[in-house]
């Protein structure tokens, strides 16, 4: 595991409310745990022995707020979904895309129609891209999360209308 790897790892926690993960490979572990102040992790590795020094790490980059249209969408309350709509939701933490590659369409948009089995997403995770696939029969109302952005364990990503 390299740096940024590391880097992309804290990041994501740091947005979520997994409280602490710990990862083993090759005879190197990496444990992060999450304080109350979401700023600072603790970083606890070991290489094959003894743990070396435990040190409390902020992230190098703090994450900034990117202007945009998306921005003053989320700053409003969250609207309640309409009483005739489901909600598909996010199986895991990850990185959330609308297509395959930024060359390709969308695999849903608002008002397609879309059936159990069809692909409705790609979540990444660890570099590995999981394809998200619909349980519902409908229409997509709405799109509820921006394309390259990051989703957490159970956080709405469509609301579909059920067929």
């Amino acid at each position: 595991m390299d740096f940024k790897q590391i880097q992309e790892l804290i990041k994501m926690i740091n947005k979520s409310n997994i409280g602490e993960v710990s990862i083993e490979e090759k005879g190197f572990k990496l444990t992060i745990k999450q304080k109350e102040e979401p700023v600072q992790q603790l970083i606890t590795t070991s290489v094959q022995g003894p743990q070396m020094a435990a040190l409390p790490v902020q992230p190098a980059m703090a994450p900034q707020p990117v202007p945009s249209a998306g921005a003053a969408e989320k700053s409003k309350a969250p609207e309640p979904p309409a009483d005739n709509t489901v909600t598909i939701k996010s199986p895991m933490i990850g990185t959330f895309y609308r297509s395959s590659s930024p060359d390709k369409p969308s695999f849903v948009g608002v008002g397609d129609e879309i059936e159990p089995g069809k692909i409705v997403c790609i979540i990444e995770a660890m570099k590995l891209f999981n394809e998200i696939e619909s349980e519902i029969k409908g229409k997509i109302v709405k799109v509820l999360v921006e394309d390259a952005s990051p989703v957490e364990y159970d956080q709405p990503l469509f609301l579909v209308e059920p067929a």
